[in-house]
């Protein structure tokens, strides 16, 4: 059992969990937009502090890893590797749509395939779909949405369909079996039982080593010149 920091950047939400036991026993997140490299670090130490703790005291430290967002991730993989390097601790890497489904899959309660969705661009999600139990049914891939998208598994049983990006296609999927779950949202705190699980088994990442799982390459966008 293990006193675990979790930490989320992978979209807009920045969260802080600290677990004990897979339990979140403390929780700072904030949904209000890329304000990760000014919150972040202060929602750490204001949960170590309020809980009387130090990194000193942490068996280990579970990021998300992605897919999700390329700053909010880089942000929330350094913070974690420096406090990973900085107090011996172990790193432990959480798949974001993973720890989504299965939040999910925990409230519902339905045997249905579970489809989180992390907005990217345009119509294009990142996406994955596991079954209720938490098993894969279709790796994590990007997915550019459209009427037939998921028609094979729609046509067997229902789809529920979650995360930032669900909204902007539930236009486009019209299927009777497609499902849409509304706020649901990604969070340190759907960490806490996969990296508790984890922790036991000793599936530890190389601090020194470890990147984000982009998914896709970072494209930067530059500003078009105003005409004078």
């Amino acid at each position: 059992m293990a006193l675990i920091l979790n930490i989320d950047t992978s979209t807009d939400v920045c969260s802080v969990a600290i677990a004990r036991d897979g339990y979140v026993i403390a929780l700072k997140e904030n949904d209000e937009g890329f304000n990760h490299s000014v919150l972040l670090g202060v929602y750490v130490d204001e949960l170590l502090k309020e809980n009387n703790m130090t990194s000193g005291d942490l068996d280990a430290v579970a990021v998300s890893m992605g897919p999700g967002s390329y700053t909010g991730l880089r942000i929330g993989v350094s913070l974690a590797k420096g406090i990973c390097f900085g107090a011996g601790k172990p790193l432990i890497a959480v798949s974001t749509l993973e720890a989504l489904a299965n939040a999910v899959a925990r409230r519902e309660c339905e045997e249905a395939y579970y489809c989180p969705m992390i907005d990217a661009r345009r119509m294009e999600v990142y996406t994955a779909i596991y079954d209720q139990e938490g098993n894969v049914v279709r790796d994590i891939h990007a997915e550019v949405i459209e009427e037939n998208s998921f028609s094979d598994l729609l046509s067997t049983r229902k789809v529920l369909f979650f995360g930032n990006g669900s909204d902007k296609v539930q236009g486009v999927l019209k299927h009777p079996n497609a499902v849409f779950v509304h706020g649901a949202a990604t969070s340190a705190a759907n960490m806490v039982m996969l990296a508790e699980h984890k922790f036991v088994e000793k599936k530890f990442e190389d601090v020194a080593y470890f990147e984000p799982f982009y998914l896709k390459d970072f494209v930067a966008t530059v500003p078009k010149k105003k005409v004078l």
